[in-house]
C-alpha cells in the first residue's frame, strides 16, 4: 500500500472541515491498515471516533481495537454487542484478545466467552489468568515445538505441514514428552544443517526461557539486551506455554512511555477525552500542587517583615526557586530514566548521587557569579548580590538531594515515581530557595 496515500487519507478523514460522504470515508477506511484507522479514531473528537469505528467491518473491528489505548478502546467496546465483539475478537492471537476482554466488567465477558466454541474459550480463560503486567499477559499460545530425538528431516517437514507460520517465527522451540522446555532451534540453522542431524545436536540450550510471573517491563528488558525477535515463555513446572514476539515487546516499551511521559504531568487521559473525564482525571494532582503552594507561601510568610522592609527581595526570589526547580527536574529525569531501564541499583546510586552533586556545584559557581554581578549591575546593592549567589548555589545542591531520593523513596513504598514525582521536587527546591535567599536576607540585611 502506498504509504502517502494512507498518509493523505488519514489528514482527509480526521479533517472535520472536509465535508466527506458515510461511503467516501468507508472507501477510505477499506485502504487503511488497522494502525493506521487506530491513529485515526485516536486523532479524532468522540462523536466523529464513534461514527469511524461503526463504518468498519466486524472483522476489522478487532484488530483496529488492539491498536488503540485502554480508555479509547473501552469507550468502544461498550457500544457493541456481546455477539458483535465475540465475532471481532475470534481471528485474533491470544494476547490481543485477553488485551480486550480482560478489561470488560466479569458478567460480559463470561457472555463472551459463552459465544465461544470450548477450544477458544479454554484458551483464553488460561490467557486470563496471568496478570496483564506479566509474561503470562503477554504471551501467544501459538509455538511451534519438535522433540529433541526428531531429525531436521523431520523437522522441515513438519514446518512444511503448517503451512503459514506464525508471524515473528525466527526460531523453534524444543521440549520433552511432557512437554518441558529443552532449548530452541533457528529456523536459518533448521535451513542450512544436514537433514539428517538429530535437533539434539544442534539445539541452543544456553538461552533461558521466560517465566510466566516475570514482569513486563523486565521482559521488555531482557528482549532490549539480548536483540530477540521472540522468546518462550514457560509456568512454574518448566513446561511450554506459549512465547512472546517482539511486536508485544514494542507496545509494552511504548506504554510505559507514554504512562511516564502522561505521570511526570499527573495526567492520564485521551487527548480528545471530554472535559468533564479530562478534569476528574487531572483535579487529583492539581489539588496536591495547591497543597504545596500553600507551604512554599507559607514559607515566604514567614519573612514578611523582611520583603516590607526590602522590596526588591520579592523581585529576585522566584530566581533562586526557578533555578532551583528547574535543576530539580534535571536530575529527576536522568534518575527516572535510569530506573526506567534498570540502570539503578545500590552498587552505582553512590556514584551518581556524587557525579549530580559534583554537576550542581560546578553550574552553581557559575551560574551564582552572573546572577550576583546582574543583581549587583542592575541595584547596585553588593550584600545583596553575595545572599543570592549563595542562596542560589544552597538550592541547586538540594535540587539534587530532591531530583534523586524523591523517585527513589516513591519506588520503595511502591509509588510510580513518574507520578508525582516532579510536584514533591519542585515543593522542596521552591521551600529551600525561599528559606535560604531570605533566610540570609533577614540575618545580614535586617
Amino acid at each position: 500500500m502506498n504509504s502517502n496515500f494512507s498518509r493523505d487519507n488519514l489528514k482527509t478523514i480526521i479533517d472535520s472541515s472536509s465535508n466527506l460522504s458515510i461511503n467516501q470515508i468507508r472507501r477510505m477506511l477499506n485502504n487503511m491498515s488497522a494502525p493506521e484507522i487506530a491513529h485515526a479514531l485516536e486523532s479524532s473528537p468522540p462523536e466523529q471516533r464513534n461514527l469511524l469505528f461503526s463504518l468498519l467491518k466486524t472483522e476489522e473491528e478487532g484488530d483496529v481495537l488492539f491498536e488503540l489505548g485502554e480508555e479509547i478502546q473501552q469507550d468502544l467496546v461498550s457500544n457493541i454487542s456481546n455477539e458483535e465483539l465475540a465475532e471481532a475478537v475470534k481471528e485474533m492471537e491470544l494476547d490481543e484478545i485477553v488485551d480486550i476482554l480482560q478489561n470488560l466488567p466479569l458478567e460480559r465477558m463470561e457472555n463472551i466467552l459463552a459465544n465461544m466454541s470450548n477450544v477458544d474459550r479454554k484458551r483464553i480463560e488460561m490467557g486470563l489468568t496471568f496478570p496483564d503486567d506479566t509474561a503470562g499477559g503477554l504471551l501467544n499460545t501459538d509455538v511451534i515445538s519438535v522433540r529433541p530425538d526428531n531429525s531436521i528431516k523431520e523437522v522441515i517437514s513438519y514446518l512444511r505441514e503448517q503451512g503459514d507460520l506464525p508471524e515473528n517465527t525466527d526460531k523453534i522451540f524444543v521440549v520433552n514428552n511432557d512437554n518441558e522446555y529443552l532449548g530452541e532451534i533457528l529456523i536459518s540453522q533448521i535451513i542450512t544443517s544436514d537433514p539428517m542431524i538429530i535437533v539434539r545436536e544442534i539445539m541452543e540450550t544456553s538461552v533461558f526461557p521466560l517465566d510466566v510471573a516475570l514482569e513486563d517491563n523486565e521482559v521488555a528488558t531482557i528482549f532490549e539486551r539480548n536483540d530477540l525477535i521472540s522468546s518462550p515463555v514457560i509456568d512454574n513446572n518448566g513446561k511450554l506455554i506459549g512465547r512472546i514476539t517482539i511486536d508485544d515487546v514494542v507496545d509494552v516499551i511504548r506504554e510505559d512511555a507514554d504512562q511516564n511521559l502522561l505521570g511526570m504531568a499527573g495526567v492520564a487521559e485521551d487527548t480528545f477525552a471530554p472535559p468533564g473525564r479530562a478534569a476528574k482525571s487531572r483535579v487529583f494532582w492539581l489539588s496536591m500542587n495547591l497543597i504545596t503552594a500553600f507551604i512554599a507561601a507559607s514559607t515566604i510568610n514567614i519573612f514578611k517583615d523582611a520583603l516590607d522592609q526590602i522590596v526588591y527581595l520579592a523581585v529576585l526570589m522566584p530566581i533562586v526557586a526557578s533555578m532551583g526547580g528547574v535543576a530539580a527536574t534535571q536530575t529527576l529525569t536522568i534518575v527516572l530514566r535510569g530506573l526506567t531501564l534498570e540502570q539503578i541499583n545500590m552498587s552505582n546510586i553512590k556514584w551518581l548521587f556524587k557525579r549530580e552533586l559534583a554537576v550542581s556545584i560546578l553550574n552553581g559557581i557559575v551560574l551564582s557569579v552572573l546572577v550576583g554581578l546582574i543583581t549587583y549591575i542592575w541595584l547596585n546593592e553588593l550584600t545583596l548580590a553575595i545572599l543570592i549567589a549563595f542562596a542560589l548555589v544552597i538550592n541547586l545542591i538540594s535540587s539534587v538531594l530532591a531530583g534523586i531520593l524523591v523517585p527513589l523513596i516513591l519506588r520503595k513504598i511502591n509509588q510510580d515515581p513518574a507520578i508525582g514525582g516532579s510536584v514533591i521536587v519542585t515543593t522542596v527546591t521552591d521551600v529551600i530557595g525561599f528559606l535560604s535567599f531570605l533566610g540570609l536576607a533577614t540575618i545580614y540585611l535586617i
